[in-house]
């Protein structure tokens, strides 16, 4: 300080220090009592306070001085490190018992047990071990070194659960004590052994693996990225885990399966038989793709429309066969499915086991096999449930009970954006999923336009729109608890009609195409797409739609077109698709959503139209990808009805917001939310 005549500047060097003060209390203190002017030695203590409330000193324009090492304002720390799956288990799958070893090291290099007790005598704060100064929380070391003793004794007793080692080598414990350890990730981390290192390579890269081969059973040429999902499969199917091949819509998951189902038909001398259960209006379609694509499995339709219901009463038909394929229905009604141990169990649809509740998905978890295999495009079509559903079927245990899965969950829902980190890398080896838009999966798939086609309502719609939401307005005044959400949705579902059609709300009968801003839309792209030859796919969610609207295109086209929804015997189900694909006079086809918008190859289509919007993104998708997958020449536009200013723009909202949200893990509640 050189005179009063820079006193100015020397105040403006003190305000960094006046602004981190107000922060912390320790430089207040050292600031009043003039001690900040003076140097000072210091406990490792009052060091590694100093270092806590580095961020907060830079802010304010303090510059620090520091070691290189102490990357990010803090010294190194010892961690306890526990490494799983060094050695090839004994057993296979679920049941595998892997080994646990426990040590504690700094910098990757393992201390020794004077050192480690010396470290644990240490006060909190820095401790110098071989010769450098690191960071030292004895309280959390000594909990977390009994804690890894503890699973190390009991891995040496028995071995440590397959799901129970993964859940800890991706960091996402599901046990009492684990929000604790997942709190605790600077001082503790599990990691994957030599054994267990290299089957999860496996896994998450299987374009590693060993090449697979069909052979010529295999009456079609597998592209390079079902190669990859065949040796994926074939490498869990051996492990004796499940997998879930979610590839998206149209990439050819059949295939694969059949491709599987021939290499272990090569391999395997002894040749117990698979089952698939798929929905019964998709059984068909199967048993057409088998003939077509692997003709020498011997199969067997277990399933009322093909076989003699009395022939099902018991398993002497399966004899010599190599796959049995039957619904989700019929598994509820021949109990000796649930009795046998099969080589694979393959879920079609397996969405269709999103309700842990449901008796068929309770029938479907009681099956016995030495792999699962699940198919989906949709692995999380509402809530997380649905996944922990589906990874409940392929991997029991994985991913905890139910009740351990959803405090997870909750637990890194608040740890807000980006905290599904540890989910995603336990589940990442069993789920393989290729999108159609990934030009390296595949680059000779044309192009899918999505276009919002808006629609007014006519006088006579708004009219009664109006009327709709003065009276659920009145009704809401005095409902409450679980009635009022059933006014809601209720009142949801009108909203909905009137959009579509007067007449869809009051029954009339009367059709009138003045009377709706959708049958004028309609009109529209249906004429543009007559004048260019071009096929149409119309869907709704409503079954009553489906002949209205038939009849109305009927009329604008020149012939009746086709229909499909949940009343179609599964028998006419595949003659309505070859018509379509094959006749030119076949110019339309109208379909119900959850009956036509799984399982259907429908390629001749350039149009696809959504005349009502679901509650979902991944329902809508895949009612999409009807016309866009492979074997698809043409472009696709997909035409996505919203009439303006209703409760459809709401949808049309939610449906956009869910969909960021699908891309990463996860999506919102559908239906229950919208309520809300």
């Amino acid at each position: 300080y050189a005179g009063a005549a820079n006193k100015e500047r020397l105040l403006s060097l003190l305000l960094p220090v006046q602004r981190a003060s107000e922060n912390c209390p320790w430089l207040k203190e050292m600031v009043d009592r003039s001690e900040i002017f003076h140097p000072l030695r210091w406990t490792p203590g009052e060091a590694l306070r100093m270092l806590q409330d580095a961020p907060q000193l830079e802010r304010a324009g303090v510059v620090l001085r520091m070691p290189a090492a102490w990357r990010g304002n803090r010294p190194p720390r010892p961690r306890v490190t526990g490494t799983v799956g060094g050695k090839a288990p004994n057993g296979l799958g679920q049941n595998a018992l892997l080994d646990f070893r426990m040590e504690v090291t700094l910098d990757g290099e393992s201390l020794s047990r004077a050192e480690i007790r010396e470290l644990l005598a240490q006060q909190d704060g820095l401790a110098l071990v071989r010769g450098r100064w690191v960071e030292v929380d004895g309280e959390q070391l000594g909990r977390l070194i009994e804690r890894f003793k503890r699973v190390e004794r009991l891995a040496a007793e028995n071995g440590l659960e397959f799901s129970e080692a993964m859940r800890m080598a991706a960091g996402a414990g599901m046990g009492a004590g684990d929000a604790d350890l997942a709190d605790a990730a600077d001082w503790a981390q599990v990691t994957a052994g030599k054994w267990l290192a290299e089957t999860l390579k496996g896994l998450r890269s299987p374009e590693g693996l060993a090449r697979v081969e069909p052979g010529p059973g295999l009456k079609g040429t597998l592209r390079p990225y079902q190669q990859t999902g065949v040796r994926w499969l074939y490498f869990l199917a051996q492990l004796g885990l499940g997998a879930c091949l979610a590839d998206d819509m149209g990439l050819g998951k059949t295939i694969q399966v059949l491709s599987l189902l021939l290499v272990l038909r090569r391999e395997e001398k002894r040749r117990p038989t698979s089952l698939l259960v798929a929905p019964a209006s998709l059984l068909a379609n199967w048993a057409a793709e088998i003939e077509r694509f692997a003709p020498e499995l011997r199969v067997l339709i277990a399933h009322p429309s093909a076989v003699p219901t009395a022939e099902l009463k018991t398993p002497e038909r399966l004899d010599g066969m190599d796959l049995a394929i039957t619904s989700y229905g019929a598994l509820t009604r021949i109990p000796w499915m649930r009795e046998r141990e099969w080589r694979l169990v393959v879920l079609d649809e397996a969405q269709a086991i999103k309700n842990p509740d449901a008796k068929q998905t309770r029938m479907a978890k009681q099956l016995r096999a030495r792999a699962r295999l699940a198919l989906t495009g949709t692995p999380v079509e509402n809530r997380l449930g649905d996944l922990w559903s589906i990874f409940d079927f392929i991997n029991p245990g994985l991913l905890g009970s139910a009740k351990q899965f959803t405090t997870f969950a909750k637990r890194l829902e608040e740890k807000g954006h980006g905290s599904y980190g540890p989910l995603r890398e336990l589940i990442r080896p069993y789920i393989l999923r290729r999108l159609k838009t990934d030009k390296s999966v595949i680059a000779d798939l044309p192009d899918k336009t999505e276009v919002k086609a808006f629609c007014q309502l006519s006088k006579r719609q708004a009219v009664l729109y109006q009327q709709a939401v003065k009276e659920l307005a009145e009704q809401l005044e005095t409902a409450t608890g679980i009635a009022r959400k059933g006014l809601v949705l209720a009142f949801l579902m009108r909203f909905k009609q009137i959009c579509n059609h007067p007449s869809h709300w009051l029954g009339d009968g009367g059709w009138g195409e003045a009377d709706s801003g959708k049958w004028r839309r309609l009109r529209e792209i249906a004429e543009a797409a007559g004048a260019r030859q071009e096929k149409m796919l119309i869907f709704t969610q409503f079954r009553e739609m489906t002949g209205p609207l038939a009849a109305f295109l009927g009329t604008l086209l020149g012939g009746p077109g086709l229909t499909l929804d949940g009343g179609t015997p599964v028998k006419q189900r595949q003659e309505l698709v070859r018509r379509f694909q094959q006749d030119e006079a076949e110019r339309f086809f109208v379909l119900s959503l959850k009956a036509g918008g799984t399982g259907l190859n429908l390629t001749a289509a350039s149009h696809v139209v959504h005349f009502d919007r679901w509650w979902n993104p991944a329902v809508e998708n895949q009612a999409t990808d009807r016309a866009f997958r492979i074997g698809q020449t043409r472009n696709v536009l997909v035409h996505k009805f919203v009439c303006r200013g209703t409760v459809e723009e709401k949808i049309d909202g939610l449906l956009e917001s869910k969909r960021a949200l699908a891309s990463g893990l996860l999506e919102g509640g559908g239906e229950a939310l919208l309520t809300e």
